[in-house]
């Protein structure tokens, strides 16, 4: 390991310690050094206050004049809620920066490096750049595609089952993994379901670790067939937005409403199209959801190839039956052909359970393994 590389970890590991605290804005890390000694650490906290790199110079003070300053993306260049860092580090004297990735927002995107340049401050990019973009997954989909980063996440047994053939689901898997599971609901804005799992489980949909984020919970639901002692309408725990169709009764959109509930009428009639849902989403500064319905709206976002990130949480038991629902249903593929791939996989142990982890590949061609 070098020495840009052990400064670049620390930065990525106070960037990462934020995880779930900077949406919409992107997870970074800086470290300040001067001879061989670190004199300023700073990470974004939250958003609209200052970047990480102002947070690095403020504790680095007069120290920082002379130094390298390790980042671990592109400084900003603009005037948003903050002054650009770019224009900061180059009042603060620094000779080099040392940045993971650039920043791939178009009204960002090398332009903080050329700022630095033109200032004769010497700049290497690419120090630990995988371990940045991937840090940064959720942020770098949405600054681009005003979308938000889709993880479908379940637990089921080793044959894929999510309940018996009487719908009996608690619990497949375990404590830990459950707790693990909750990790996933604070990392991310929004947590979505059918409103099929509400009526048969009638699920709070909240993060249950101390000082956790409460997700905005999303119900895809047709018809606004809810009923209106669901605990997602009446606990007031985490605001819940309900997405029906031009078909879903007016009055009962007004009940809801008038209980605190957002209602979103998406264009189209019959079922509610999950792409539309992801734009509304976007365009409410949504950038990260987390799909925890049953099989049916599963397969209702893979068969759209709208989710980015699989999780699967696979307890060592065996249901079996045809009736018993699976979590990911639909009509499924054709042939081997139309399979999808799942790419840069991992498992580890959570307890007794397995946590699976891949990224989809839509189109074979662009795989990377």
């Amino acid at each position: 390991m070098t020495s840009d590389e052990f400064y670049m970890g620390l930065a990525l590991q106070n960037a990462r310690a934020l995880k779930g605290q900077t949406d919409p804005n992107p997870l970074v890390g800086s470290v300040i050094v001067n001879e061989g000694r670190i004199v300023g650490v700073g990470a974004h906290l939250q958003v609209g206050g200052p970047h990480a790199e102002v947070h690095a110079l403020r504790m680095a003070g007069e120290k920082a004049q002379g130094g390298t300053i390790y980042v671990t993306l592109e400084p900003c260049s603009h005037h948003g809620r903050t002054g650009p860092c770019a224009e900061a580090i180059v009042e603060a004297g620094l000779k080099r920066a040392v940045i993971a990735t650039l920043d791939p927002n178009p009204i960002v995107k090398g332009n903080g490096v050329k700022i630095l340049q033109d200032a004769g401050i010497e700049v290497e990019i690419g120090i630990c750049g995988e371990e940045s973009r991937k840090m940064n997954e959720v942020f770098n989909k949405f600054i681009v595609e005003k979308r938000p980063f889709v993880t479908m996440k379940a637990g089921s047994s080793l044959d894929g089952k999510i309940a018996t053939h009487t719908f009996e689901s608690k619990w497949i898997t375990s404590e830990d993994a459950r707790r693990d599971a909750h990790l996933s609901r604070n990392e991310n804005m929004a947590i979505l379901v059918g409103v099929n799992t509400v009526i048969k489980d009638n699920p709070e949909l909240t993060t249950r670790i101390p000082n956790g984020r409460n997700p905005i919970r999303v119900v895809l639901d047709s018809a606004l067939t809810i009923p209106p002692d669901s605990k997602v309408i009446t606990d007031g725990l985490a605001e819940t937005w309900i997405f029906t169709t031009q078909d879903a009764d007016q009055g009962k959109g007004k009940l809801l409403e008038e209980r605190g509930v957002s209602v979103f009428r998406t264009a189209g009639r019959g079922k509610v199209d999950p792409g539309e849902v992801l734009d509304i989403l976007g365009e409410k500064l949504v950038s990260s959801v987390l799909v925890e319905g049953g099989g049916t709206i599963h397969a209702s976002f893979i068969d759209k190839k709208l989710v980015d990130k699989v999780i699967l949480y696979l307890a060592p038991k065996l249901i079996g039956g045809k009736a018993a629902p699976t979590f990911l249903e639909g009509a499924g593929a054709t042939t081997m052909a139309d399979v999808i791939d799942l790419e840069h996989t991992t498992i580890e142990r959570i307890g007794r359970d397995f946590k699976f982890t891949g990224y989809p590949v839509y189109d074979r061609g662009k795989a990377s393994s």
